[in-house]
């Protein structure tokens, strides 16, 4: 988490939708084994962080009871010092990124699948093409061996920690040529934020 207050945009409604829309984040946590990340789909439902890894990864059999940090990053972008009239910038770099801590439980088979179905129909709910697939098109054996190869685990969210670095610490004029610099070199979602959250 960047160290500015000016970054900070805790609006819990939009970090929630943060998660919802990016969809995947990244797990860490400091093991017997030294420190361990899974890089996993999300499913956030109230404070409550719920997601799935392979039972391989390393992390899977130290996490349960482990305080655990996810990340999730939204738009960056490279923000260039030409783009400013004062020329004693610096290049820096504008991102949204949301950190959220909490304990780690592993949750049993009868959760771990209606974790499956809930990301499912959420993913699904989101190609528009065609009818969407559904758990019961596995055959139940199927089903069992590869839900035998993950395991699931939820996070009681106890600490959120969010950056929308987007040139706040600047003045109006430099954050509209930072806007344009930004939509010039192709880089449309990172103009846009700031575009509605800075204005």
């Amino acid at each position: 988490m960047h160290p500015n207050a000016q970054f900070r945009h805790n609006d819990r409604a939009l970090l929630r939708a943060m998660v919802d829309e990016v969809g995947m984040g990244t797990v860490f946590a400091a093991t017997p084994d030294g420190p361990r990340v899974a890089h996993v789909p999300l499913l956030l439902s109230g404070d409550r962080l719920c997601f799935h890894i392979a039972r391989g990864n390393a992390l899977a059999r130290h996490l349960d009871g482990l305080d655990a940090l996810a990340l999730v990053n939204g738009p960056d972008a490279y923000v260039s010092p030409r783009w400013f009239t004062d020329p004693a910038q610096v290049p820096t770099w504008n991102y949204v990124a949301l950190e959220m801590q909490g304990r780690a439980r592993r949750i049993d088979q009868d959760a771990l699948l209606a974790l499956l179905e809930d990301l499912t129909a959420r993913n699904e709910a989101r190609v528009t093409v065609g009818t969407p697939w559904t758990m019961d098109k596995m055959p139940a054996d199927k089903l069992r061996t590869m839900m035998a190869a993950i395991v699931g685990f939820e996070i009681d969210v106890t600490a959120w920690r969010e950056t929308f670095k987007l040139s706040q610490n600047k003045p109006a004029e430099e954050r509209a040529r930072v806007i344009a610099g930004l939509e010039q070199q192709g880089a449309p979602a990172m103009a846009a934020l700031m575009r509605g959250l800075t204005s």
